[in-house]
Parts: structure tokens; sequence; C-alpha cells
């Protein structure tokens, strides 16, 4: 096996950005969910509520992030001192926030008002400890530094799909950072550890799927194929600690180093049991 794709998102909710290589750190690929668009008050938004993202385009740069929407481009920087607390879902973490100007165009943009803030040098989140062990270093990730996926079970899920007469998906609807070529579909499921680039991976819980999953990438439509219908036929979980239709595992990375595609995927441990799953009819 070996890895087919790399991707970070810059924007949490914002679009992916695919990458040949990847720093990889304790708290996830360098750069990715960096910035956050968030109320007033400091709650995180995303696609879920805000549709609009999926066509944000976003680029890290020195002391800042450009984003662009359309034809619109917007060049924001921070200063460390201007700070505000900010909550992803029940984890709160201070965060450096743009200044007013730049947040009053982007509540134009949106037509709502809304913040946008980053994850810089000083900001400090720690989450998964029931599933890690310990508490691990993430960004503005729901809570865990690196999701996996596989091309086997995107194709078993658009095969469902096709059976169902809808469109196939992208795997960009499961906003992915690490894309492993594996034919055998759902075979993460008996996956403990990876290894990747001399890097071990322990895939400690696996996602559950949300709305998202329905929405077009590129327009942030609700089109196409519904991967919450295709996914019902066979993952929906039996463990009542991770409700809803499952793709994908979430990863805690055991070291840093640098990911490049095509490197080599070695299956360091294996699960003694699979996720438990209901069978239906």
């Amino acid at each position: 096996m070996k890895v087919e794709g790399l991707n970070i998102h810059p924007l949490k909710s914002g679009r992916a950005v695919a990458v040949g290589s990847a720093q990889l750190r304790r708290d996830g690929l360098a750069g990715d969910r960096r910035f956050m668009l968030v109320e007033p008050g400091g709650r995180f938004i995303s696609q879920r509520e805000l549709q609009m993202l999926a066509r944000v385009e976003a680029e890290e740069m020195a002391g800042g992030v450009r984003l662009a929407l359309d034809e619109r481009v917007l060049l924001a920087s921070f200063d460390p001192d201007d700070r505000m607390e900010v909550t992803v879902w029940d984890s709160a973490v201070s965060a450096a926030v743009a200044d007013a100007a730049v947040n009053d165009v982007l509540s134009d943009w949106f037509s709502r008002p809304v913040k946008l803030v980053h994850m810089d040098a000083q900001a400090r989140r720690l989450e998964g400890a029931e599933w890690a062990g310990a508490p691990v270093p993430v960004a503005f990730n729901d809570a865990f530094p690196v999701l996996v996926t596989t091309t086997g079970s995107l194709a078993d899920l658009n095969r469902t799909l096709a059976e169902k007469g809808q469109e196939p998906v992208g795997m960009d609807r499961f906003r992915t950072n690490i894309l492993i070529g594996c034919d055998m579909p759902w075979e993460e499921d008996w996956w403990q550890t990876l290894e990747i680039g001399g890097v071990l991976f322990d895939l400690v819980k696996p996602c559950a799927r949300c709305i998202i999953t329905t929405q077009d990438q590129k327009t942030g439509e609700r089109t196409g194929g519904n991967p919450i219908q295709g996914l019902a036929e066979k993952r929906m979980s039996a463990d009542r600690r991770v409700p809803g239709v499952l793709f994908g595992w979430n990863a805690v990375p055991r070291g840093e180093g640098r990911l490049r595609l095509g490197d080599g995927v070695t299956v360091a441990a294996r699960r003694s049991e699979r996720w438990p799953m209901k069978q239906r009819g």
C-alpha cells in the first residue's frame, strides 16, 4: 500500500489543498486547519451551517492568510497580542483574531457577523485523551490531528450509491488528510497502527460523518450522491460511543517527519476485533 493523496485545509471547512508532500507535526499536517471563522462570541462556524465555506480558498502566508471567494480576495494578518477565546465543540482555545476591518469584509462576504481567528504559535489545544490514552495536541480539527481514508472504501461506497441510482462522490467530501491506496474495502477497520514515512500513526477512533459529506466541495450545494444514505447500508455504528455512519479513521501521529505522495504504508499492528456495525436487512 502507498499514500495516494495528501490534503490540508488551511481554513477549517474551507476548500482542500492537495499537496505533494507535507511536514507532519504532533498536531497534524503543517498548515492544516490553522485558521477558522467564528461567531462574534467565539463559537466555530463550519459548512454545516455556512455552505459557502466550501468555495473559500485559503493560502497561509507569512504572518497571515490569503482568502479568496470567487473573484474576491482578502489578505489578513494577525497581532499575537490581540486574542479571543474560541470554541470547537466543547473545546476552548485562545486564538489570535484578525482586525476589525478584515472581519467587516468577511461579514459582508457571508452576510452575517463573523470573525477570523488563527491558531498561532501561542495557541494550545489538547484533545482525545479518552481515545488516545493521553491528551494530544490538535489545531482547529474537530478532535484529532489526522484523518485517514482509503481508495477501496470509497469505491465500495460508490458501488452502493450506484445501486441506489445515485451519482458517485469524490474523496473531497470526506475532508481527508491521508488517502491510502488499498483495494480491500473497509480494511482500515482492522488497522491499529500504521507506519508511514518512518512515523507511527495510531488509528484511535472511527470518524462519524455529518451533512457536510452531502455537499459538493466546489460549490457548497447539496447535490449529487448522498454518502450518508450509502453508508447507512453497512456502516452504521453499533457502538453508542460513536453513533451514526462511519467513514475513515481519526489518527494520532506518534512522531514527526515529512510525508510524500507514494510513501509506503505498513500495518504495524492490527486489531483483534473489528468495530461493530449494525446489520441491515
